[in-house]
């Protein structure tokens, strides 16, 4: 039996024997790719995802903090005349940091227990979790989140403009980790997710975002509909499809074919 544990959450191994929602969402967006990563495949992190981890790291406490600064060297300039400071796009972190931190309901709902992994069993698969910051006794959980703008509208081509937290699938995120809390707990019903979202724009924006019951069941539907087919590639028995756009399929492409230019854009 696997055990999970802090050291081993995010390992190849743990992903093989759960799912969890990055995976999930990963398996979304391009399957190829997705099961690429779980042999071995991966790609380099970039500046907008450790900038989201050091801001998450900070609030997890100092010890955590000062754990990711030693493991990303790389947010340190190692040249020219800002050599051995904050590189830019973090020194702006940590104005996101203060905007978080000098708001009372902000801190208010970043309450709990740091880091509460739980496993769970759901539409045929096991899941696992980790949740930023869980309140049971106030029935919560949180999480933040860094975005470029609060108020953004994306263009989706099934739901129309959509916030920015249905865009990176967040409803998804929050949905799943409630249930598998809910199951954990044996409770009748799930207990409430927040969002602790701050901007990335000078100065940053900020916002306290929640869900409700509806938006959690019409989510694991929707999970539950797709599981019974990723499952299926995810085992190797069902061929992987390529999305073409991603780095995974940019980097193996093999054309066997000539388009026509209407077929470049998708309508």
């Amino acid at each position: 039996m696997f055990q999970l544990d802090n050291q081993n959450y995010h390992s190849t191994e743990a992903n093989i024997h759960y799912w969890s929602n990055s995976q999930y969402k990963e398996f979304l967006d391009c399957e190829a790719r997705a099961v690429a990563k779980l042999q071995g495949w991966s790609e380099p992190s970039t500046d907008a995802l450790l900038i989201g981890s050091y801001v998450h790291a900070y609030f997890e406490g100092p010890e955590a903090f000062q754990e990711f600064k030693d493991n990303n060297p790389e947010i340190i300039s190692s040249k020219g005349p800002t050599k051995g400071q904050l590189k830019a796009g973090f020194q702006q972190a940590n104005h996101l940091i203060h905007a978080i931190e000098s708001d009372p309901l902000c801190m208010f709902v970043l309450q709990g227990q740091k880091e509460v992994m739980m496993t769970g069993e759901f539409a045929g698969a096991k899941w696992k979790i980790k949740m930023d910051n869980y309140a049971p006794d106030r029935n919560r959980f949180s999480d933040i989140k860094t975005v470029a703008e609060i108020q953004k509208e994306t263009w989706d081509t099934e739901s129309g403009y959509v916030s920015f937290v249905e865009a990176f699938r967040y409803t998804t995120q929050m949905s799943l980790y409630a249930e598998i809390e809910r199951l954990n707990l044996k409770r009748d019903g799930w207990i409430e997710p927040i969002i602790v979202a701050v901007s990335k724009q000078d100065p940053p924006d900020k916002a306290v975002i929640t869900l409700n019951a509806f938006d959690i069941k019409r989510e694991l539907d929707e999970i539950a509909s797709r599981m019974p087919r990723l499952i299926e590639v995810k085992s190797g028995r069902i061929e992987p499809e390529r999305c073409e756009k991603c780095r995974y399929c940019r980097e193996t492409k093999r054309l066997n074919k000539i388009i026509h230019y209407t077929e470049l854009v998708n309508r």
